[in-house]
């Protein structure tokens, strides 16, 4: 009894085989050197993408969030509305309709098939119009006093006096112009058009899975979004604390 314990104990107590822990930076590279799949190309795309998106999502959605709080008319409240009623309306039932439409106007494999169509959101059209309802409304008088109309207020005193909402909504815009799937796997037909997340589910098949390239690509892919994170945290959370939303 004595013996077979001691030899079970000796056993439990044996140490495992060591492995190596050395990080192989030479697989950072590996997704570039692939030749069946272009991620750097991918990755340009979905730069460009994000870049345009962002840019365009600011421009026309600010403008509908002012056009709402600011410009008194007779059916606004019922625009309003609309716009809320399209939160209730879930993305996959628009995506065949909006393909149709898209491939109709022959912007396939383009970006303008990939953007254009993304540009109004109505949560971020609802913040927008909550942060304008509150914005001083003798600056705009002030500015229309020297002859300028709408156009001009927004421009000249909401869009200078709104950067912290402007960028709270950038890095929301860009992460969310970042990171879809669905419709950019549906218009990206050709290899050319893949953004990057399109590119990192080839690396799956039915065969086989590639999970160090998956893994290093999914990396790189992340660090734009980290960095735009950490450069404008502090202003997203005073952008949404200025739009009167509160949880």
């Amino acid at each position: 009894m004595t013996g077979r314990f001691r030899k079970r104990r000796a056993t439990r107590s044996s140490k495992p085989a060591s492995t190596s822990t050395d990080i192989q930076w030479g697989d950072i590279t590996e997704p570039f050197d692939d030749t069946t799949i272009d991620f750097g190309q991918a990755l340009r795309n979905s730069t460009v993408v994000g870049v345009l998106h962002t840019v365009g999502t600011l421009l026309v959605r600010s403008l509908s969030g002012y056009g709402l709080a600011g410009i008194p008319y007779r059916h606004a409240n019922k625009v309003f509305y609309g716009v809320l009623y399209t939160l209730m309306v879930p993305t996959a039932v628009t995506c065949v309709p909006g393909f149709v439409l898209v491939s109709s106007l022959g912007r396939i494999d383009s970006y303008r098939g990939l953007i254009i169509p993304g540009l109004f959101s109505g949560f971020t059209c609802l913040l927008f119009r909550q942060y304008f309802l509150g914005f001083p409304k003798e600056l705009e008088e002030a500015v229309r006093v020297d002859g300028l109309g709408h156009w001009g207020a927004y421009w000249r005193v909401a869009v200078p006096n709104s950067l912290n909402l402007l960028a709270a909504i950038a890095t929301i815009t860009r992460i969310s112009g970042w990171n879809p799937f669905l419709w950019p796997l549906v218009i990206g037909q050709d290899r050319s058009a893949w953004t990057v997340w399109v590119a990192l589910s080839s690396y799956m098949t039915n065969q086989t899975v590639n999970y160090h390239l998956i893994f290093m690509a999914t990396a790189i892919s992340i660090l734009p979004l980290l960095l735009v994170f950490l450069f404008l945290q502090r202003r997203l959370v005073q952008g949404i604390a200025q739009t009167g939303i509160k949880g």
